[in-house]
Formats: C-alpha cells, sequence, structure tokens
C-alpha cells in the first residue's frame, strides 16, 4: 500500500525534488555570483538550473518563463551587465518532455476502451460457452422450448397432411422408445428436409412433433446464421449443436434452410461474398454427421426450395428422410377448415343439418389450391368481414367474400371507371365467360364481376378448376380459347383491342410454350423437353440452337394463332349470348353460376359432371 501511495505521490507531484524560485532569486543568487554551470528549457514554459558541481545543493531549481525570446533576451542582458565574454556565456540547451501523468491521461481512453472490450469479450465467454464470444454474437439465436414453456400443438391441430403426418410421427416413436428399434439393430434417422410450397404447415408440423414427443425443441431461421462477421455463422452452428447435445432427446428445427444450404457448386467463384456461408454449411455438414447415433437428437428443416439444396445435405446419415408437404386436396383442405371454423360464432342456418361437415366441404370445393395458411387467412378474413357489417354471426357470404378477397383482392369502389371502359370489361369479362360455358375443358364458371379488385385488375372471373394432375392437349387448348375470350371479345364488339387483356396474353403464351418446348407435345418439335423458360437462365444461354429457337417461336405464335381462330368463331356464333351476359353485368355488375344458368341453359356437358358441379348445382 505505501508503494501504490509513493507511485500515486510521484504521478501528482513529478516535481517534488525541485524547488522554484524567481527570476529575481535566480539573477541575485545564482547568476551574478558566477554559481550556474548550464540551463535547460523544459516545455518552452519553464527552466531547469544546473549548479557548479562545487556547490552544495540537496534540491534542484527551475523557474518560470512567460516566452523563450523574453528569457533569451533578459538573460542576454543581465550576462553583458555582468561583463561575461562571449566564450564563457551559460549555454542553454532546450528539451521536450512528458510527464507520466499526462502520458496516462492522454493513453486513458484508448486503454478504458480495451480494458472493457476484454472484460465484455471474458463476461460473455464465461456466461456461453465456447460459442459465445464478444457481445456473444457467435452463440446461437436459436429458441428452446422444454417442460418450462411447453409446446401446446399436437398432431390434432394438424389436418390435410396425413401422409406426411404419419411419415414424421415415426420420430416421435424414435424419440419416445429408442430402444425398440435399437434392439432390433436399426439406427434412429439424423434427420428430415420437410419441403413444399409456402403455408402448406411445414413449421406446424414440425412443432406438432416436438409437443407429441415431449422432448425439447431448439427453433432456429436459416437467415440468423449469415451476418456480416467472419466466422460467426459456423460457431453459431457449433453453439447450437453444443446446446442440443446437452438437452438430448432433442429435435433441432432449422426453418428456411435454403439461406445457409444452397449448392456450392451454383454459387459459382466470383468474388469471396459466399465463403462465409460455405463455411456455414461445411460446419453444418460436419456436426450433422458428428455426432453419434447413441446421442438422440433429430435435425428436423424446411424449404421452399429442396432444388437448390446441396447434395452433401440431403444424402442419407444427415437428412435421411424427405417429406413432401404439398398442397392439400379437397378433403385435406375440408379437415383444415374443420379445425379454423371451430372457434368461428357460425349462423345457425350453416350448422342445423350437419354441424360444420357439410360447410367444411363447401369451401373446400370453393378453393381450390389453397395451401393451410390461406385457409386459415379466409377463415379470418371472413370473421373480420361480418364484424365490420356488424353481424351477429358468420354466415355463407362472408366467406364467399373472403374467398375473393384472397384470390382477387379488395374492391376497389373508390377507382371508378366511365361508362366507355366500364362497357368494355363487360364484354371483356362476358368472353371469358361464353368461353368456360361452352368449351368442353374448361373449368366451371362461379361469378364473374366488373368490380375493379386488387392492383390492376378491372374486371374478375372466379373458377373452380377441377383437381387434375395430367393434362391432355385439348385440355390445355380449351383453357387458351379461354383465356384468349377476353381480348376476341373486344375484337369482335369494338373492332379494336385494349390492354387489358396483357396478363391473358402472358399465361397463353407460357401455356403455348411449355406445350411446345417441355411437354414435347408438338408433332413439329417432337417428343423433347428442354426444362421450360427458367431451366435456361442458370446458364445464361439456352440449352438448344438457334434454329431450333426460331422453330419453337413459330409453333408458339402458330399455336397461339390457333387458339384465337378457334375462340373467334365460338364467340362468333354465340354473339347474341356474349351481347346479353355483358348487358346483364352492366346492370348488376356481378353474375353467380345461377344467374349463367339463367341466362345460358346449363351446360352442355352433363357426362363431364363431378361432384364440384353436383354439389354447387344443390344435388348433393
Amino acid at each position: 500500500m505505501g508503494v501504490g501511495t509513493y507511485f500515486t505521490y510521484r504521478l501528482l507531484v513529478p516535481d517534488a525534488t525541485e524547488r522554484e524560485v524567481t527570476w529575481q532569486e535566480f539573477r541575485t543568487g545564482y547568476l551574478d555570483r558566477g554559481l550556474v554551470e548550464r540551463l535547460v528549457v523544459v516545455n518552452r514554459n519553464k527552466v531547469r538550473v544546473g549548479l557548479r558541481g562545487d556547490v552544495p545543493s540537496s534540491y534542484g531549481m527551475y523557474f518560470s518563463i512567460g516566452s523563450v525570446d523574453a528569457f533569451e533576451r533578459h538573460l542576454d542582458e543581465a550576462q553583458k551587465e555582468l561583463g561575461v565574454p562571449n566564450h564563457e556565456k551559460i549555454p542553454v540547451a532546450y528539451h521536450e518532455e512528458t510527464s507520466p501523468l499526462n502520458m496516462i491521461l492522454h493513453f486513458a481512453p484508448t486503454l478504458l476502451f480495451a480494458g472493457l472490450l476484454y472484460w465484455m469479450s471474458r463476461r460473455a465467454g464465461a456466461g456461453s460457452g465456447a460459442g459465445g464470444g464478444i457481445f456473444g454474437i457467435g452463440k446461437s439465436r436459436a429458441k428452446l422450448f422444454n417442460h418450462e414453456n411447453e409446446i401446446g400443438t399436437r398432431f390434432k391441430d394438424v389436418a390435410g397432411m396425413d401422409e406426411a403426418k404419419e411419415e414424421i410421427m415415426e420420430f416421435v416413436k424414435f424419440l419416445k422408445e429408442p430402444e425398440k428399434f435399437e434392439r432390433l439393430g436399426a439406427k434412429i434417422p439424423r434427420g428430415a428436409i420437410l419441403s413444399g410450397p409456402p403455408g402448406t404447415g411445414k413449421t406446424l408440423l414440425a412443432k406438432a412433433t416436438a409437443g407429441e414427443a415431449g422432448v425439447p425443441f431448439l427453433s432456429v431461421s436459416g437467415s440468423e446464421f449469415v451476418e456480416m462477421f467472419v466466422g460467426v455463422g459456423p460457431s453459431r452452428v457449433r453453439d447450437l449443436f453444443a446446446t442440443a447435445r446437452k438437452n438430448i432427446p432433442c429435435i433441432i428445427f432449422l426453418d428456411e434452410i435454403d439461406a445457409i444450404g444452397k449448392s456450392r457448386a451454383k454459387s459459382g467463384g466470383v468474388g469471396g461474398g459466399n465463403d462465409e456461408r460455405e463455411s456455414t454449411l461445411n460446419q453444418l455438414l460436419v456436426e450433422m454427421d458428428g455426432f453419434g447415433t447413441d446421442q438422440h437428437v433429430v435435425v428436423l428443416a424446411g424449404t421452399n426450395r429442396p432444388d437448390v439444396l446441396d447434395p452433401a445435405l440431403m444424402r442419407p446419415g444427415r437428412f435421411d428422410r424427405h417429406i413432401s408437404v404439398d398442397r392439400p386436396d379437397v378433403g385435406g383442405r375440408s379437415q383444415i377448415f374443420l379445425v379454423h371454423l371451430r372457434p368461428l360464432k357460425l349462423d345457425k342456418l350453416l350448422t342445423s343439418d350437419n354441424p360444420y361437415s357439410n360447410l367444411a366441404h363447401r369451401l373446400a370445393l370453393l378453393t381450390p389450391g389453397f395451401s393451410g395458411a390461406d385457409i386459415a387467412n379466409v377463415c379470418n378474413e371472413a370473421a373480420l368481414y361480418a364484424a365490420r357489417k356488424g353481424a351477429n354471426s358468420i354466415n355463407l357470404i362472408h366467406f364467399e367474400q373472403a374467398i375473393e378477397r384472397v384470390i382477387a383482392g379488395l374492391e376497389r369502389k373508390s377507382r371508378v371507371l366511365d361508362k366507355e371502359e366500364k362497357k368494355t370489361v363487360a364484354y371483356h369479362e362476358a368472353g371469358h365467360a361464353i368461353c368456360g360455358w361452352f368449351l368442353e375443358h374448361a373449368d366451371p364458371l362461379v361469378k364473374v364481376s366488373i368490380i375493379p379488385r386488387g392492383v390492376g385488375a378491372l374486371g374478375y372471373a372466379q373458377y373452380l378448376p377441377k383437381e387434375r394432375f395430367l393434362f391432355t392437349t385439348e385440355q390445355l387448348i380449351d383453357r387458351m380459347c379461354m383465356t384468349l375470350g377476353g381480348r376476341v371479345a373486344e375484337e369482335i364488339f369494338f373492332g379494336r383491342i385494349t390492354t387489358g387483356a396483357q396478363d391473358d396474353l402472358q399465361r397463353i403464351t407460357k401455356m403455348a410454350f411449355e406445350v411446345c418446348a417441355n411437354y414435347g407435345m408438338n408433332n413439329e418439335i417432337g417428343p423433347v423437353s428442354y426444362g421450360g423458360r427458367e431451366g435456361s437462365n442458370e446458364g445464361f444461354q439456352k440449352p438448344f440452337s438457334e434454329k431450333t429457337a426460331e422453330m419453337i417461336d413459330n409453333q408458339v405464335r402458330g399455336m397461339i394463332s390457333e387458339a384465337h381462330r378457334r375462340t373467334h368463331e365460338l364467340l362468333g356464333e354465340k354473339r347474341d349470348l356474349v351481347e346479353k351476359v355483358a348487358q346483364k353485368l352492366l346492370v348488376k355488375e356481378v353474375l353467380s353460376r345461377q344467374d349463367m344458368i339463367d341466362l345460358l341453359g346449363p351446360r352442355p356437358f352433363e357426362h363431364t359432371k363431378d361432384e364440384l358441379d353436383k354439389f354447387l348445382e344443390g344435388d348433393m
């Protein structure tokens, strides 16, 4: 303690061994008596006096000066008065020095900042293990669910994906009863990829798996491994699996794994932007193949794009199971509607005969191609719509409005069309409706409207496509003719065309290209498939020659021209009916399926009736 006190005293009082005198004391007491041997100007503000060796002194001596020029002038005048020859004048030296206190104060901010960083890094490292690092930036951000914050989702809450649910239920059995499989020599699968379109329930299925298994569940997004700092991604992967091993048996769920799992072959070698992502992927590959089968850690991953994932990630031993979670069929949609209809306050007329099941089945028929998230949105929109209208319960009209809202967007009542534009839209939509009504393979029409919706749609026709898995050339051509119906109606009734058919033209052009270049349905090009338009983008070149490209262009144009001729011929024959539908649209603005039956009669294809047609016509 005494040493510290002495050191502090020396820092604060650096001149404790020196005595300060005035210029007058220096002049009369030392300079005039010839006792001064040398003078040292220190930092241009004081002069240290060096006495001759034969002069006894226990302290050093100094005096302060205002400026060096004034000091030199006064010293020169004093020595002249004393008659000191030039060669005997007192030598003057100049010196710059810094006290220890000033030096510490100069570096204090830097030292404090460095010390703070060191302290925080040590604290973060001690608190988060090997994966922590400074500010915990290398620590995994996975959220842990366990018995303290139990996951309430169960398999009964998951509907519409029976096959995927059955396959993933095996993982629950693996985690609950591992000895049942190990005694037969079976190894517990390391993981499973859940792939499918957005909103189909991949994350929900993983949560249900964790809820049923009753084991800790670590959930993290693939994008959370990507940071601007080098080495953070691999560090977070290591910390994630270290946490999982501490909580075995455990489930890890990596959502949107394509953020870090893209194929290294496709990422290219231009620049170093992908090095960090590849390092993260390499660490993930090592961790998944590194833990033993006795450590019951199952890795589930969700992605919308399984085609871009690295083959090393997809191989058995890492992700052993590839589970497809596709959009539900009509039965699956009915089950999903049953789940989401339960909390709603429905009109008594909807549930009087057969509670929920009839309504769920009808709504499932009205929503082809909808995912589970879309169905949940429809139910919520119906409740919101009923609340806005001040209704006490939700009826079928509210659900129909919600379905239209999800498909085509909100009604734009503020967008007022002038008389001529409204007439053009009416005949355009009437052309679509007539083609869909009288073409055998066209989709059944449910509703047609000339009320603007969404961003750019001035009219809207709702069809219910049948759930087909195979298409013939005739079916595709009928769909093209139905899509061209609006443009052809404008040509027939106005002798001109508008920009309203742009979206229709894009759809039929893509369809015709697929028929000619991908499906092998064109006789001139032959039974070849070039992978569609998207297939040529990765290599920045077409997968066929210029001559073949010209042939494809000609065949696509010819196919569209033939569909245009056929549509023109059909609408020419049904000109009176187009006129009738258009005029009715101008009056009512919205025509239902029953309105179309009243105007046109039943569709002339009774043999093609399926469950959908019978249900909508009230036969069921």
